[in-house]
């Protein structure tokens, strides 16, 4: 249900959900008391959430909310299913900075918990979005760092949002988040991540490995020369016609502000993502 209006003061300049999501508990028949495998029932909940991303999506839920909304069916399945234990053992979670590990004798590596449905409805998401941005098949992938730039600005839509949710976004494309996104995409304050944009970087990377890389390092150049140049370093490269890049750059632009919507909103936060957004619509 849409519960938040577009200009609500305590959500303004702020990546917070529009909507609340409602999840209706029955009592269930008594269980037969025998126990599941989570690798078993991880393929239902997952084609769960496919079946009701577009029924969503055609809704007009979008963004965070898309996420939250396929919570739903996947803890559906989930809980239909309980009792769960795993079938292979999961390695003991890395201790968030300023948090102890779990001790050794408290870990139970066969554990299965909600989270494990929600990643998993995550990960769906993460495939129907990549596909509505970019023409990606679901057996194609672009890098995982350009991935979560890319689905961290769908998303969420600014370039401030909660750390904990950049975190579990990590996981979904495959990251750590501490090694491989923080201060590489982002910075963190208190309980927020902050994007960086192509001047914040600085880049000038042109392998092509990394495609949020190389988008922007040539931002960073149009920005700073100008278009031309940064033309000429990507065809130097053979990256111009690369069709990898292109699918990035599609996306890119799909989910980076326009001009347009910063005249709408007046948000001075998104000035920098525009720029880069105005700078590789020129590339495109």
């Amino acid at each position: 249900m849409n519960t938040e209006a577009e200009g609500s003061l305590h959500i303004k300049n702020k990546s917070a959900a529009k909507s609340t999501i409602f999840l209706v508990c029955r009592v269930r028949p008594q269980s037969s008391g025998e126990t599941r495998y989570w690798e078993e029932i991880e393929p239902y909940v997952a084609a769960a959430v496919r079946q009701r991303i577009k029924v969503f999506q055609d809704a007009g839920i979008a963004g965070v909310d898309l996420y939250l909304a396929c919570f739903g069916p996947a803890l559906q399945v989930f809980s239909e299913a309980w009792p769960l234990t795993r079938g292979e053992p999961r390695t003991a979670p890395k201790p968030k900075r300023g948090q102890k590990a779990v001790p050794a004798e408290e870990f139970d590596p066969f554990s299965v918990t909600p989270e494990d449905a929600l990643d998993a409805a995550r990960g769906e998401v993460k495939l129907w979005r990549l596909q509505q941005l970019a023409q990606i098949s679901r057996q194609q992938h672009l890098d995982a760092l350009t991935e979560w730039f890319i689905l961290a600005w769908d998303a969420f839509r600014a370039p401030r949002f909660p750390a904990d949710e950049a975190l579990r976004l990590s996981r979904v494309v495959g990251l750590d988040f501490d090694h491989d996104v923080k201060n590489v995409l982002c910075t963190v304050k208190g309980n927020d991540v902050s994007m960086k944009d192509s001047k914040a970087r600085k880049l000038r990377k042109w392998t092509g490995d990394c495609l949020i890389d190389t988008l922007h390092s040539a931002a960073y150049i149009a920005q700073t020369q100008n278009i031309a140049v940064a033309k000429e370093l990507l065809n130097k490269h053979e990256l111009l016609d690369n069709p990898s890049l292109k699918s990035a750059l599609e996306a890119v632009l799909k989910v980076l502000p326009a001009v347009t919507m910063v005249g709408k909103t007046s948000d001075n936060s998104l000035s920098s993502a525009v720029s880069d957004s105005e700078a590789l619509r020129k590339l495109y």
